[in-house]
């Protein structure tokens, strides 16, 4: 009778109170990488990012996650990075950052698109030293040269960057919507949000149109999509697509993460989105990932 109510009284004390504080501090690497991501995406964000000490650190590890949805957000995130000149030589010469490139696309188990987004990567940053001094002689960066022109000249013309303006992108759970709509779509290569202006930057094959983008957007029944374009004065203008359903769209059943990338980094996005002032959002994001990362290096 006097041993029962020991074991009873005992059980709770040790055993739920660490199980339940340890998870709660520890964010989801895919959350963390995505907003990452989507800073990435917003030309105003993009030195700050690099410039910090704990994201670009962190986003590195996130190069050798085990999970290949992390590891391709990641990539896409250095991607935008390096579109900014000045962000090149840094990213170049952050401890990792090459290794870890030539990791990915020497790993066997890596999908095709993400190999192919780690390569591009690689060689515009190794490209570094010719890329931003067109007068410089010599074999060896001329050679670079070459090369980089190669890598972002010849396969632009098989891809296309669209930039669309979504009505009711309010929430993520619109988002979840919206990135469910874009995978269904055939020659669809890659897509990033930027949920403080309620846009989105798909890159597309270039014989799809982007009204197929707006017409599975409208069939969520939720949203609504423009194309964001620049008039001759260099104003941006919102292009209106057809009533949903008018347009037939190629679904890709399979549905693979992604198609592979066959551009290269599109100057056009950077001037239809720089006038679009998110530099207080943008900062206080970028502390927050900042933090998330600092909590995030083991998972």
């Amino acid at each position: 009778m006097s041993g029962e109510p020991d074991p009873l009284v005992a059980r709770p004390d040790p055993v739920p109170d660490p199980l339940v504080a340890r998870p709660d501090p520890v964010p989801d690497p895919l959350a963390v990488v995505t907003q990452l991501r989507d800073l990435a995406a917003d030309p105003m964000n993009r030195r700050a990012i690099v410039q910090d000490h704990g994201c670009l650190p962190g986003l590195i590890l996130f190069l050798d996650h085990p999970d290949p949805q992390v590891v391709y957000c990641a990539l896409l995130a250095v991607r935008y990075l390096a579109e900014c000149r000045a962000n090149r030589e840094k990213l170049k010469t952050e401890l990792g950052m090459m290794l870890s490139l030539q990791n990915i696309v020497q790993k066997s188990t890596t999908p095709g698109e993400t190999k192919l987004l780690a390569s591009e990567i690689y060689q515009l940053l190794q490209a570094v030293p010719g890329a931003d001094e067109p007068q410089a002689v010599g074999p060896a960066r001329g050679g670079a040269r070459r090369k980089a022109q190669f890598f972002l000249g010849s396969s632009n013309k098989r891809a296309k960057t669209v930039i669309l303006q979504i009505h009711g992108l309010d929430d993520p759970g619109r988002r979840s919507l919206c990135e469910e709509a874009l995978l269904k779509i055939r020659g669809v290569i890659s897509f990033t949000f930027q949920m403080a202006v309620k846009r989105c930057v798909v890159r597309i094959r270039s014989d799809l149109k982007a009204e197929a983008l707006a017409s599975a957007i409208a069939a969520t029944e939720v949203m609504t999509a423009q194309q964001v374009v620049k008039d001759e004065n260099g104003d941006e203008v919102l292009v209106h697509f057809p009533e949903a359903g008018s347009v037939s769209v190629e679904q890709n059943l399979d549905l693979p993460e992604y198609l592979p990338e066959e551009e290269s980094p599109s100057q056009d996005p950077d001037k239809a989105i720089s006038r679009v002032g998110s530099g207080q959002d943008g900062s206080s994001w970028l502390g927050t990932a900042a933090n998330f990362l600092s909590r995030s290096f083991y998972w």
